[in-house]
């Protein structure tokens, strides 16, 4: 039997990675108010195009659905133009690019969204404050999607799919964890509906399906991903019940199962663990392992994980924010530069483009 490595090439729906180390979504916060992707952000990702596979951060299917300032979207054309020069940049130097396609759900401000309606499953508000264009502010209650409503949101993940690939993306990853829309859906702590979308765990799981499902007929299975958080507390999202969570998300592996997507990534602390391996044998695919909520990813885990083949490609944060050539450090085992927290949100060049690639030491003047 073959050892699988981090550079033991990874086919992915069409696509063939180089290596198994996949670019998590990031949220950097770098684009303008009108959520147009700028220069910085087409030399952001063009820098980490030697990585496996680029995921680029949350993008907002709709004005509802943006969650931050900054964040860029999926939904205009100036948008689009933006992305398209990313991906130009990104397919020059070799590289691979999925749009993670987010709507946030109740996780905003009607400041952030323009205005537009804060939405989710049921009108259950966040405890806390979100940061928006006019200062922190409390989250608001959000408005609980009618049933005749919803057809319309899964609409926008399909237009904003369709919007990613014809601005150049290899495919789309659906952004069902951390406490945005989707994950909303999936726990009874934010999802207290009596329709068909609440109540039992099949339920709970219908949109989530429903959304992958629309997305795939759009733009075709092998252009379609999936992220998901089952054990991750987030945003109020308290998943305190383990057997719920597995009857949950095992519906949900069921049913996407036959779509023959081209991967499903998930974010766990214990992706070893039952709940997550149980949720992989049910999914029977491509399989993408994130450890590295609160803990940073290192080499020694990242080769442990395909090793004991736990997953199948490692995705990793903030090594990837802090080393543009990650793939080449960790083959070759040359030193890593560390991120800097303080930089990961804030505005401009600093911590996103200045991240220096390895350089070899200049050898010693001789006599």
């Amino acid at each position: 039997m073959q050892l699988v490595t981090l550079f033991t090439p990874l086919s992915l729906g069409q696509l063939e990675l180089p290596n198994r180390i996949v670019m998590a979504p990031l949220t950097r916060v770098r684009s303008s108010r009108d959520g147009v992707p700028g220069p910085i952000v087409v030399e952001h990702y063009r820098q980490r195009a030697s990585l496996g596979l680029i995921v680029t951060e949350g993008t907002y299917p709709s004005h509802a659905g943006r969650g931050f300032p900054g964040q860029p979207g999926l939904v205009t054309e100036e948008q689009l133009e933006g992305w398209r020069k990313v991906t130009d940049a990104v397919h020059d130097a070799g590289g691979r690019l999925f749009a993670q396609v987010m709507h946030a759900g109740r996780v905003t401000h009607e400041s952030t969204t323009g205005g537009h309606t804060v939405v989710a499953p049921s009108a259950i508000a966040i405890n806390g404050e979100t940061r928006t264009y006019d200062g922190k502010m409390p989250y608001p209650v959000p408005h609980a999607l009618t049933g005749d409503e919803l057809p319309g949101v899964i609409e926008e993940f399909v237009q904003a799919s369709r919007n990613a690939i014809d601005a150049g993306m290899d495919g789309v990853e659906l952004h069902g964890a951390n406490g945005y829309l989707l994950h909303q859906f999936m726990f009874p702590e934010t999802n207290q509906r009596d329709d068909g979308y609440g109540g039992s765990p099949e339920n709970r799981a219908r949109f989530m399906i429903e959304v992958v499902q629309a997305v795939v007929k759009a733009v075709g299975a092998e252009r379609v991903g999936l992220r998901i958080s089952p054990g991750t507390s987030a945003r109020d999202v308290l998943p305190v019940d383990p057997s719920d969570a597995l009857s949950t998300y095992g519906a949900m592996a069921d049913a996407i199962a036959p779509l023959k997507i081209a991967y499903l990534s998930v974010l766990h602390e214990d992706p070893a663990g039952a709940l997550v391996q149980t949720i992989r044998t049910r999914f029977d695919g491509p399989f993408l392992v994130n450890s590295g909520f609160g803990v940073m990813t290192d080499l020694d885990e990242a080769e442990e994980i395909l090793a004991s083949n736990i997953g199948d490609a490692v995705v990793v944060g903030r090594q990837a924010i802090a080393n543009p050539d990650l793939a080449r450090r960790w083959q070759e085992g040359l030193p890593l530069n560390e991120p800097d927290p303080l930089t990961y949100y804030s505005d401009g060049a600093e911590g996103y483009i200045d991240y220096p690639f390895y350089q070899e030491p200049l050898a010693e003047a001789t006599a």
